[in-house]
């Protein structure tokens, strides 16, 4: 256990670096080794997480799970995922980032590895007298890649603080952000790719697992901790940042600090709830996008990933300009911009389920390209760049978890219940639950307005 804990714990600083032009080269080595190692390791997490939903068609065609089935695999998987995201987030404020990174994908690839031999491993647990059935592995075992998930982001959330003045974040959080529709889009041409040469379903599993145990092993050789762990000077004394002097957090305890800026900030309470109803409609429109063309309005499975592919592809500069538009426009503002985003996303949803049709494929791709686009915006904002922004940096960690398990109950909602919603009401009643989301996360959003429009280097000094 003391290996384990020694494995998981911060890195000690290095001797400090005197030489303000050693400190500068340096600092530029890091920062981008630092963004990308953290930018393509995150992408890794949607290749061993969002390949099942490329894949749903086939599963259903096999005649290995139902609709009903693979809602309720969803539904568990963002259930663990949610809670842990919070859990990962105390743990990664207290622990090292490339350990709790690295550790997080290296189980969800083995997770997916055995995934992949569903059939095969649970007919040796029934040759043995323990009786389960696919559906019910299948389930275990997504909800507990659920947990390996959790750990992708909140030790990025942490690197990204640490690394990244205030005054950028917003743009290097978004540029970051970027890698998951990186990952979502790539995963799908990979998927379909494996498709067009014959391979059969369990590829899609093996092929991310392989990648993903392949990059944690670069990692862990690879990445670091905050910067005082190479003998870098923290980023607020490096760029001369004005923070906000809370005195009392020297006194406090690690839950002290919690329990007082993230579970009573009611900033981040409102930010958590918008941000059910954001991922509530990007999961509702992406997991289902290609279920919905494939059974709504006659796409094959190839035509249907690819038209869907859109969303994660257009996501990735959707979420870029809206960093940097919040940045450029409104010095790092983000109620603004995401009541702006989720205004235009409102109205791609209904375009998308209206106009998307097989004799129209560009027109599909369009709609698809621009709810990704509009759903990326708010989704990086939201939870990550403005709950850095109402809490201090000791529980950066956790706010982003908290926010993010917020999150995943929509992520949760849009599983279970956009399956029950499209076999009930149809896939319209699908598409109009993704427009009051809109406007309901909208106007919790505007609740941050204020606190937002007061300058951090102005905030009062905690008592």
């Amino acid at each position: 256990m003391n290996k384990i804990a020694s494995y998981f714990k911060p890195l000690p600083d290095a001797q400090k670096i005197e030489d303000p032009e050693k400190v500068k080269k340096l600092y530029k080595y890091w920062r981008i080794k630092m963004f990308f190692s953290m930018y393509f390791g995150y992408a890794l997490f949607y290749f061993t997480r969002k390949n099942i939903d490329i894949i749903k068609p086939t599963l259903i065609e096999n005649n290995l799970f139902t609709v009903e089935q693979l809602g309720n695999i969803g539904f568990a998987i963002y259930l663990t995922y949610g809670i842990g995201k919070f859990l990962s987030g105390i743990l990664a404020d207290k622990c090292n980032i490339r350990a709790v990174m690295a550790t997080g994908l290296i189980v969800s690839s083995v997770i997916n590895l055995t995934f992949a031999f569903l059939p095969d491993v649970t007919s040796m647990f029934n040759s043995v007298g323990v009786p389960v059935t696919i559906t019910m592995l299948a389930t275990f075992l997504w909800a507990l890649n659920g947990v390996a998930q959790s750990a992708g982001f909140p030790p990025v959330a942490k690197g990204l603080v640490y690394w990244f003045s205030p005054n950028e974040r917003a743009t290097k959080w978004t540029l970051w952000s970027s890698s998951h529709t990186f990952g979502a889009f790539f995963v799908a041409q990979l998927i379909s790719l494996l498709a067009w040469l014959k391979f059969g379903w369990k590829y899609a599993f093996i092929v991310p697992a392989i990648m993903g145990i392949t990059y944690s092993l670069y990692m862990l050789r690879a990445m670091t901790d905050k910067p005082t762990t190479v003998g870098l000077p923290p980023i607020e004394k490096y760029r001369n940042d004005v923070i906000p002097v809370v005195k009392e957090k020297s006194n406090m305890t690690q839950w002290q600090i919690i329990k007082k800026y993230v579970l009573t900030n009611p900033f981040l309470w409102a930010l958590a709830l918008a941000y059910v109803f954001v991922y509530y409609v990007r999961f509702a429109t992406l997991d289902w996008a290609t279920t919905f063309l494939v059974q709504d309005r006659g796409f094959t499975q190839a035509s249907a990933a690819a038209a869907a592919s859109a969303m994660p592809l257009l996501g990735m500069p959707g979420g870029i300009v809206a960093g940097y538009l919040a940045d450029r426009w409104f010095g790092g503002r983000c109620t603004q911009m995401n009541i702006i985003y989720l205004i235009i996303l409102a109205v791609s949803c209904w375009c998308f389920y209206k106009y998307a049709s097989v004799d129209a494929f560009f027109i599909t791709a369009v709609f698809a390209a621009f709810i990704g686009f509009f759903v990326d915006g708010p989704q990086n904002l939201a939870g990550g760049v403005q709950a850095s922004r109402v809490t201090v940096q000791e529980s950066v960690s956790a706010a982003c978890g908290f926010t993010g398990m917020f999150g995943y109950f929509g992520a949760m909602l849009s599983s279970k219940g956009a399956a029950y919603i499209s076999q009930s009401y149809g896939w319209k009643g699908v598409y109009v639950s993704c427009i009051i989301s809109c406007f309901i996360a909208m106007a919790l959003i505007a609740t941050t307005w204020k606190k937002e429009a007061t300058p951090p280097a102005k905030n009062k000094t905690a008592k």
